[in-house]
């Protein structure tokens, strides 16, 4: 049996980081409404605990996504495979990542790349240099809408 891992990502607003994570990487957002119902009825989970958001109910302050093809609870919806957790924290982002995403989209072509870009931007990230090493490669270095790096390729 294959591992499943996720990576936990601090946040202010987990919701929005996993909207936007969700689009760039054709990911889904982890819709855990029959769980957070189930738990309600049952009288274990408080209102407190529960934030509305999309039309639904998610944890306060935890959303994650998951790759669309891997496995998955029916009850809870979370992955079981490549799943991406973020988690609200009181304090802000201060210094640059120790660890990112890096999306690669197209060709490798400068067209290519150009419209993974502009996608990206769409969703909410901002460019922030452009890296281009010759023969060893050329991309982005970006920031999702909460200023935490990641690169386009």
């Amino acid at each position: 049996m294959a591992l499943y891992w996720k990576l936990v990502i601090d946040c202010g607003d987990p919701n929005v980081l996993a909207d936007f994570w969700a689009a760039a990487l054709e990911y889904l957002v982890e819709d855990p409404s029959a769980l957070i119902a189930q738990l309600r009825a049952a009288g274990q989970l408080p209102d407190a605990a529960v934030v509305d958001y999309g039309g639904g109910q998610r944890f306060a302050g935890l959303a994650a996504i998951r790759h669309p093809e891997d496995p998955f609870d029916e009850l809870s919806d979370v992955g079981h495979g490549r799943r991406l957790l973020f988690q609200e924290v009181p304090e802000k982002k201060i210094v640059k990542n120790r660890l990112h995403i890096d999306v690669h989209g197209g060709d490798g072509s400068p067209e290519s790349l150009e419209t993974l870009v502009e996608r990206l931007e769409r969703l909410g990230a901002e460019r922030v240099k452009l890296v281009d090493q010759g023969p060893a490669g050329r991309w982005w270095v970006m920031h999702d809408p909460e200023g935490n790096e990641f690169c386009a390729a």
